[in-house]
């Protein structure tokens, strides 16, 4: 049940000790349930758990107690963030016949829809979404606030005055940054050139999702301009028509072709189209890394999200989840140009020293509106590189380091602590402390 917390915060095992409460959790269905205030979680608790999140939920936190230095929990910690970075919660009933036929009309005459009308039609279709409390607009950290509770749990028994763990990215950086871009017609691929010297004129490297199977037509000179300019090309589903994920069966066909991309294109990550997804069948995939999953969903035809702003392993893949609005919905469903919603998201992104990833897509930079838009945005990001020790990389960057530091261990060295395994030389030591009785983080100082 450690397990979750453990790969979180890299921290030696002594350092988590929970158990399950003697017969808990007695409960055989999952319900919604509290975990101290503003905080909900979803799975089994041995509390009456709620069917909706927005019901008067139980609160697990006074059913702790503690004995000696072990912190006893109504709930495994690891079935709970499981529930919710995977999805779990999200009521998982099939599409009435209506609803799926229009889905699918929707995407064969996609491509003569001009934009006016694909957004009447999305505002139709997301109607109510600023209704849904759970997950919580516009950043959803229950997982990773989950984690806190239990390390600020930890340090409360009085065995630690502080905890020492993995820094979450390398080099003394405070938070992440990745920018991608959805490549989805033939005009935005012909607009790849001009988006990569705007990102350059930031030293701003970003990663390309290529369409394989419909739409456009990719030469291998592009490819290779890309990756020759240190971008990133990556496999942008098969055929971008919403159907990736309608049956297992034809999901494997499918996932059999992308694999084929995968090997042509050089890359190592995915992304499926409009963010339709499955994290369970994520294993029939030859990439690293994927970055479909969006933190909160409440602008995309698919709901739910994964409600952490941390990347986090599914078998052997790593999701880089998308933990802010796409371009589209902020320029076409919401309506505006303004930065007053990244701004928002990426302060509370780098308060939980998250990862912050943005799709940006070339094909609705056609407008005076959206490219300054777009450069304002990277000059913000280019600003927090220079005075907050952001770090800006690519998604294969990120998948690199993820997967080092999975692979770290903290050795004692007398009074401090070290750091073993490859790349040990780009980590840091970070200790969790109480101030105030809050939780704290600083850095080990070199």
């Amino acid at each position: 049940m450690n397990k979750a917390f453990l790969d979180y915060y890299r921290c030696p095992d002594s350092f988590a000790d929970f158990s399950l409460a003697a017969g808990q959790p007695n409960s055989k269905d999952a319900g919604y349930f509290a975990f101290g205030r503003g905080l909900t979680c979803y799975g089994r608790s041995g509390l009456h758990g709620c069917e909706r999140s927005t019901d008067l939920l139980p609160d697990a936190l006074e059913k702790v107690r503690t004995e000696n230095s072990t912190c006893i929990l109504p709930f495994d910690p690891t079935e709970i963030a499981d529930n919710l970075r995977l999805e779990r919660y999200v009521e998982q009933k099939k599409q009435d016949g209506i609803k799926a036929l229009a889905r699918s009309i929707y995407y064969a005459l996609r491509p003569a829809f001009p934009v006016f009308l694909r957004r009447r039609l999305q505002r139709a279709w997301l109607k109510g979404w600023t209704q849904k409390p759970f997950p919580r607009w516009p950043v959803d950290r229950s997982v990773d606030q989950l984690f806190e509770k239990l390390m600020l749990l930890t340090l409360q028994t009085g065995t630690h005055q502080r905890i020492p763990f993995i820094w979450f990215w390398p080099e003394d950086k405070s938070s992440c940054a990745i920018m991608t871009h959805d490549v989805e017609t033939a005009a935005g691929l012909e607009w790849i050139n001009e988006l990569m010297e705007m990102n350059d004129s930031f030293h701003i490297k970003s990663s390309f999702q290529i369409i394989p199977a419909a739409r456009y037509v990719v030469s291998r000179e592009t490819l290779l301009t890309i990756k020759d300019r240190g971008f990133e090309v990556n496999v942008h589903d098969l055929k971008h028509d919403g159907h990736l994920f309608d049956s297992h069966r034809q999901f494997l066909s499918s996932a059999s072709k992308i694999n084929e991309f995968v090997s042509r294109f050089g890359s190592k990550g995915f992304r499926s189209g409009a963010l339709y997804r499955n994290q369970e069948w994520l294993d029939a995939f030859q990439f690293a890394y994927d970055m479909s999953v969006p933190n909160v969903a409440h602008l995309d035809p698919q709901p739910g999200g994964c409600c952490t702003v941390m990347p986090y392993f599914v078998g052997d893949v790593l999701e880089l989840p998308v933990t802010t609005i796409q371009d589209y919905s902020l320029f076409n469903i919401l309506g505006t140009y303004s930065q007053d919603l990244w701004n928002e998201q990426i302060e509370q992104i780098m308060q939980q020293h998250g990862l912050i990833s943005f799709i940006v897509h070339p094909d609705y930079l056609d407008t005076h509106k959206a490219r300054a838009a777009y450069t304002t945005l990277l000059c913000k990001l280019s600003t927090l590189r220079a005075e907050a020790a952001l770090w800006i990389a690519l998604p294969g960057e990120v998948d690199g380091w993820w997967r080092q530091r999975s692979q770290m261990a903290l050795i004692a060295d007398k009074d401090e602590w070290m750091i073993e395994g490859h790349g040990a030389e780009r980590a840091r030591v970070a200790y969790a402390t109480l101030e105030n009785n809050q939780l704290t983080y600083t850095l080990q100082t070199l």
